[in-house]
């Protein structure tokens, strides 16, 4: 594992020995919320998974009404801003402030070009009538529309809650813009940007599980 420099001066907390035990507790710290987090959406997947073994043509023919192309290029936007992420990691690792602010920049241009992309698919699945939770007529033409809409009712809360994750990465990254920015510790600033890069790797991580288990299963 990667620490940050610690040639220059930096205030270490109280509690800690030496800057590497801090940064070693703060990683630790991450990686437990980050089991929590996955908790929560390996129990949406479970749930997925026995309901789409037990109504398996239902489910794939609705999973087939999804723009799964759209998605798969909003997948490639989401999985370079993890590279973007990585390089901004490394540029802090090497105290090269322009290019961590540069590579944060970009990471975050990415994120919310991904937001805007899924807002237009959401909005075309309402055009289509496929928003089973709003006051509109469910147009599914399948078969079963009423377990069509359980999958949909799925598809718009795992979506949902990992949009809602984005959100909340792209506010820890543009805190860890502003924090670049000021430069007042480089090897604090280094942490602090790993520490969010592991989160947005987490995000990636649960939308590539995402596009294969709504996407592409059906085909």
């Amino acid at each position: 594992m990667t620490r940050p420099n610690n040639q220059t001066t930096v205030i270490v907390a109280h509690q800690f020995e030496t800057l590497e035990q801090q940064f070693d507790a703060d990683l630790l710290g991450m990686w437990l919320f980050l089991v929590t987090e996955a908790l929560l959406f390996s129990g949406a997947f479970l749930a997925l998974a026995v309901y789409y073994h037990q109504y398996y043509d239902t489910f794939s023919a609705a999973a087939r009404e999804l723009h799964w192309l759209l998605a798969g290029f909003n997948s490639v936007i989401l999985l370079t801003s993890g590279l973007a992420v990585a390089l901004a990691e490394q540029a802090a690792d090497q105290h090269r402030r322009r290019l961590t602010l540069w590579w944060l920049s970009a990471t975050i241009a990415l994120g919310v070009a991904f937001l805007g992309l899924k807002g237009y698919e959401y909005y075309m699945e309402y055009r289509a009538g496929l928003v089973p939770f709003l006051d509109q007529p469910f147009a599914f033409s399948g078969p079963d529309p009423h377990n069509a809409m359980l999958f949909y009712n799925f598809y718009f809360a795992i979506t949902g809650l990992h949009a809602l994750h984005m959100i909340i990465g792209l506010m820890v990254l543009l805190v860890m813009l502003v924090l670049t920015y000021r430069w007042r510790e480089g090897a604090r600033v280094a942490r602090q940007v790993r520490i969010a890069g592991l989160y947005w790797a987490f995000v990636d991580i649960v939308w590539v599980l995402v596009y294969c288990s709504l996407y592409l299963l059906g085909r």
